[in-house]
């Protein structure tokens, strides 16, 4: 009974004391409950979760020392995550706590909250959700904070949580007011006013006002009392002034970091060390100082996580100094240890790649740089401007290749017998030497790797849990008088455990070593030994054994080691010699081209057209060379240039170099831009001044000989040849194209026509199926003879006069020297005969030029192939007026006779070709390039050009 009434008395406590403490009451147990709940459990656990998130953060977080660094150390990422995942547990589970706490353990009783850890609950939600990356909510629980607890004692702390996360969303200058108030309000200059001006600072940094961000990270830095946030300030403050110009004030930051020793983190240290190393005056300053002092950086062992940035620094020390080999080393020992700065390795490429370019290694270069664009952003100019020089590289190796590979050729081409001989016997001297140092090398190696393979084998053998075990038999097997039991089946034993001698790859290669020392190489045969000996007639067998690869008593000579090996592959004919030396010359040409004008090495550029010159090259050459070298000269030698530009004058006084030096002023000076140039050019080529375009056009390939645009000006120059000598010239030309610049879009889409284009205009030809329209061609010469004049005269008065049809005219180039007058829009080929000796025989028009009715379709083909004098010599007009097998019959008595024929009998003969001639055209048009306008006639009707199709890429 006793028992039964302290269970009830138990019950009825624990019922009042829960309702004693329920939220919703204002009772001093109600209040304490609660926030001693709220204080010490749940909020106590979510702010473990947030501390643990936050430097999770910092650890993932790498600062980028090359720029400025942030005031706080937390990166912006774009991630993407699954629906329902979060970007970090801690936070979440923080966040899950902060809101615990308020759903469960506020008091919200009469308008007012009763738990005074309600403030804390909702700080450690916006927190959380500023960590996450989520500033929109987290800013919307601080300002819960300050709209309902303005008498809280975090409402500081609260404040400043704030205008970070409105910097975060682009409101510094919301963010920068909001501080100065707030800065204002503080009373004591603690942590608080501390982390206030450090916010206010990354918001001037924020909005490039550098000078306000210095005196409010001054005082940060004055009044913080964590040492990692006093040595990342002053780091800034280090940044700052050096953007700003002021080297002392930043070396005396840096400094101040060094000085704090053990109580900075390693890397600030290291990285004060570096930007230090920037203000160093490599001519003037202390180099033996600067030396001792990185030696002892590097053996330093607390230095080894930042090798990579000691061994960069001292590596651009010795880059500066010109100290070549000292600079490779570091590099390289730099980019053994790298870690995760990418754009030092960057640096560490760029700058190798820069060494061997001045050092004329380019292809060893290429390769450093192709590592430089892997390890660079490729969004930044840095990118840009590397692949660019990266790509024009590729010529330099291709023609620095050429002159060194002719010079030398050449170089021993003149030489003396004896000369050469002794040329290539000091060669032969010093490839035996290296031959031996490798052989020695090799035999020493293979030695080492087979007494290590037999010292594995001992070790393995002892190791194996089944020797005893034999041991025990083989005993047994004495005291019995019994044999020894049958080995193990070596084939299926492993190579690590076994000790058979060609298990062992090493002892194997070593034992080839040594047989090929004695014997040499000797054929896989039966009694290979003895039938060596018996050739020799001059060993005994204790001398065999030694032998080295001798046969009948002489030794075999590596043929590598004779002069005559090397002599014999000397051309000697002059042809050759000469087509050596005009490749070489152009090779000179095209490098001083390209380190002018793509890398702005004047120097070496002016160094490659002087050897040019000295070379007595062709012709062509000499005064595009001249006048890039009198260009050059401007820049780096103002008396060498009045030399050359007197030179060019008296050599060359007519042309356009000349007159472009002497007259800067003038048009020719102007068009000299290559792409001024091309847009003349081109603008030509749309005008169908082509006859003009064919010598403007070399004129202009010749002066801007090395420059880009001349692919394209070949290119067009093919079009050109085209329009006036026909297909196969054309095609000629476009091969020229593809071959001279295959690396080029313009070489590239020629192949691109020859291949898939001009196989079908190869396959046009004449036909007689009955086309859709009709025309009739005058052939005359000059567009300005009187006769010429009075021809277009009366053709005009009869279209003017022509009621029927719609009929135009255009004259349309041929060839070089002759032209065509073509009237258009005739439907019918009777239509065309009658026209043609109406103007003939009519009194009104009396016209005595021959006349020639011709298809449209055939017209086509003259255009393109020029065979016009072929269609006329094989009588293709009668073939065309009088088809074969056609529902269409005419005599030839009916050929100067018109005859009217009626709609139904032609209408059966249109309709069969209609879809034939309709694909035909459809293939023109597709060949006909989309970027070039159609041609308009005399009379301004656009009409579809029969000229040659102009390949894709002659564009403006």
């Amino acid at each position: 009974m006793k028992k039964t009434n302290f269970g009830y008395t138990y019950f009825l406590v624990v019922v009042l004391f829960v309702v004693a403490c329920s939220p919703k009451k204002n009772t001093f147990l109600s209040r304490n409950s609660h926030a001693l709940s709220t204080k010490y459990n749940i909020l106590y656990n979510g702010n473990i979760a947030l501390y643990k998130g936050v430097e999770d953060l910092k650890l993932q977080y790498n600062d980028n020392f090359w720029e400025v660094l942030p005031v706080e150390r937390m990166q912006i990422k774009e991630l993407k995550f699954l629906p329902g995942t979060n970007k970090n547990t801690d936070f979440e589970r923080a966040e899950d706590k902060a809101t615990k706490a308020i759903q469960k353990h506020s008091m919200n009783i009469d308008g007012g909250e009763k738990n005074p850890q309600m403030d804390e609950a909702h700080l450690l939600l916006g927190k959380a959700r500023y960590y996450d990356q989520r500033f929109v909510p987290a800013l919307e629980a601080f300002n819960y904070v300050l709209y309902k607890y303005p008498n809280s004692d975090k409402i500081y702390e609260v404040k400043i949580w704030r205008e970070k996360t409105n910097m975060r969303l682009d409101n510094n200058e919301l963010a920068i007011d909001n501080l100065n108030k707030l800065l204002r309000e503080i009373k004591f200059k603690d942590q608080i006013f501390a982390d206030a001006n450090a916010t206010l600072a990354q918001a001037f940094l924020n909005n490039k006002e550098k000078d306000s961000a210095v005196a409010k990270l001054k005082l940060a830095t004055k009044f913080t009392k964590q040492n990692e946030e006093k040595a990342r300030y002053r780091f800034i403050l280090g940044q700052i002034y050096n953007d700003l110009g002021y080297k002392d004030s930043a070396f005396a930051s840096f400094q101040k970091i060094i000085d704090m020793k053990r109580k900075a983190t390693r890397n600030y240290t290291i990285q004060a060390h570096a930007q230090q190393a920037s203000f160093f005056d490599y001519k003037s300053g202390d180099t033996l100082a600067f030396v001792k002092k990185y030696k002892t950086l590097l053996k330093d062992r607390e230095n080894r996580p930042y090798l990579d940035v000691i061994n960069h620094q001292f590596a651009l020390f010795y880059d500066k100094q010109q100290n070549n080999k000292n600079a490779i080393k570091y590099y390289n020992a730099s980019l053994r240890n790298r870690k995760q700065d990418e754009y030092l390795v960057a640096s560490n490429y760029r700058n190798l790649a820069l060494i061997n370019f001045n050092d004329a290694k380019y292809a060893k270069a290429g390769m450093y740089y192709d590592s430089t664009l892997v390890s660079l952003n490729p969004r930044t100019r840095e990118f840009k401007s590397i692949e660019k020089k990266r790509k024009n590289l590729e010529d330099v190796i291709k023609y620095e290749t050429i002159a060194q590979t002719n010079d030398s050729i050449l170089k021993v081409a003149n030489m003396s017998f004896a000369d050469r001989d002794n040329y290539y016997q000091k060669y032969i001297d010093k490839l035996k030497i290296a031959d031996e140092i490798k052989r020695k090398e090799e035999e020493k190696a293979a030695k080492i790797a087979a007494q290590k393979a037999a010292l594995q084998d001992v070790s393995n053998n002892f190791s194996q849990s089944g020797i005893a075990a034999s041991d025990n038999a083989f005993n047994s097997a004495s005291k019995s008088n019994t044999p020894n039991p049958a080995p193990l089946n070596t084939s299926v034993a492993s190579n690590s455990g076994s000790t058979f001698y060609f298990y062992n790859a090493s002892t194997v290669a070593y034992g080839k070593l040594q047989f090929k020392k004695k014997y040499g190489n000797r054929e896989l045969q039966e009694n290979w030994r003895y039938k060596d000996l018996i050739k020799s007639n001059t060993k005994n067998a204790a001398d065999e054994s030694n032998d080295v690869a001798q046969e009948n008593g002489k030794e075999e000579i590596n043929p590598l080691y004779t002069t005559a090996f090397y002599t014999a592959n000397i051309p000697s004919d002059s042809a050759i010699l000469d087509s050596l030396a005009t490749e070489r010359n152009f090779a000179y040409y095209q490098l001083g081209v390209i380190y002018k004008e793509k890398f702005k090495e004047y120097e070496r550029a002016a160094e490659k057209l002087e050897k040019l010159l000295a070379n007595n090259p062709e012709e062509r050459l000499v005064l595009p060379a001249m006048y890039n070298l009198y260009k050059i000269y401007e820049i780096i030698n103002k008396p060498k240039a009045l030399a050359m530009k007197d030179k060019i004058v008296q050599q060359f006084p007519d042309s356009r170099y000349a007159q472009i030096i002497t007259n800067p002023n003038s048009s020719e000076a102007t068009a000299s831009s290559p792409d001024v140039a091309y847009d003349l050019l081109y603008k030509d080529f749309e005008n169908q001044k082509f006859r003009e375009l064919n010598t403007t056009i070399d004129l202009a390939i010749e002066q801007y000989a090395g420059e880009d645009i001349v692919s394209k000006m070949e290119l067009l120059k093919a079009s050109v040849i085209g329009k006036l000598k026909g297909l196969e010239d054309y095609k000629t030309a476009l091969n020229f194209v593809a071959l001279t610049y295959p690396n080029s879009e313009e070489g590239k889409s020629s192949e691109k026509f020859i291949a898939e284009k001009i196989p079908y205009l190869e396959s046009l030809s004449f036909n007689s199926d009955v086309p859709k329209s009709w025309k009739i061609v005058y052939r005359f010469d000059d567009l300005n003879s009187k006769s010429n004049k009075a021809l277009q005269a009366k053709i005009e008065k009869f279209v003017k006069e022509r009621t029927v049809d719609k009929l135009y005219t255009s004259i349309d180039l041929y060839t070089f020297t002759e032209n065509f007058l073509v009237i258009h829009g005739i439907r019918t080929k009777e239509d065309a005969i009658g026209i043609a000796q109406v103007l003939k025989e009519f009194k009104d028009y009396k016209i005595v030029e021959t006349a020639y009715p011709i298809s449209t379709e055939n017209y086509t083909v003259v255009q393109i192939k020029k065979n016009f004098d072929v269609y006329v010599s094989e009588n293709w007009l009668q073939k065309e007026i009088n088809p074969v097998d056609k529902n269409i019959s005419i005599s030839k008595e009916e050929v100067n006779t018109p005859k009217t024929i009626s709609p139904q009998e032609m209408d059966a003969a249109i309709k069969k070709q209609e879809a034939n001639n309709k694909n035909k055209q459809q293939n023109l048009n597709n060949i006909n390039s989309p970027d070039l306008p159609n041609k308009q006639n005399s009379n301004g009707n656009n009409t579809p050009s029969m000229m040659p199709p102009s390949l894709p890429g002659v564009k403006k």
